[in-house]
């Protein structure tokens, strides 16, 4: 039979430190790792991810509070409390917080691929190396992943 999972407020994997981190709330474990599910608190002034494709999984953003600027290739979207952002497969994307305050998300990956992939780049930060293309690139490449401002052919 299968078990159902809750997950309480305070509870889950915690990836980071301070105002900024990623709760998981869902690594794959319970779904067959058709899904993983996370929530991710970012601090005003913090930097963007490079912006990145996936090839091998699909990435949605429901926003709860604050306000994040979606970049897609050359387009610019802001999302506030009850937007939710479906970026599929081979589409480019980044997002920063915009705001004065913190701003949080629920983030899905579908299959669970970036569970995995958010504790390696905490082990990265972690060491003390830098996070600029060159480092990151290695590490995208394992989750199929490559920087791009560009949709997948």
């Amino acid at each position: 039979m299968a078990k159902v999972n809750i997950v309480r407020p305070g509870e889950g994997e915690i990836l980071g430190s301070g105002a900024q981190q990623i709760r998981i709330l869902e690594n794959g474990e319970h779904t067959a790792h058709r899904l993983g599910f996370a929530e991710v608190t970012i601090p005003p002034g913090t930097p963007s991810p490079l912006q990145h494709r996936h090839a091998q999984h699909d990435e949605g953003f429901y926003v709860l509070a604050g306000t994040f600027r979606f970049t897609v290739g050359e387009d610019q979207y802001d999302a506030g409390p009850g937007t939710w952002v479906i970026v599929p497969t081979g589409a480019p994307h980044t997002f920063a917080n915009v705001g004065d305050e913190n701003a949080v998300m629920l983030n899905t990956f579908t299959p669970d691929l970036y569970v995995q992939y958010f504790r390696d780049f905490k082990a990265m930060i972690d060491s003390g190396r830098p996070v600029n293309a060159e480092t990151m690139r290695p590490l995208w490449q394992r989750y199929a992943t490559e920087i791009s401002n560009e949709y997948a052919s």
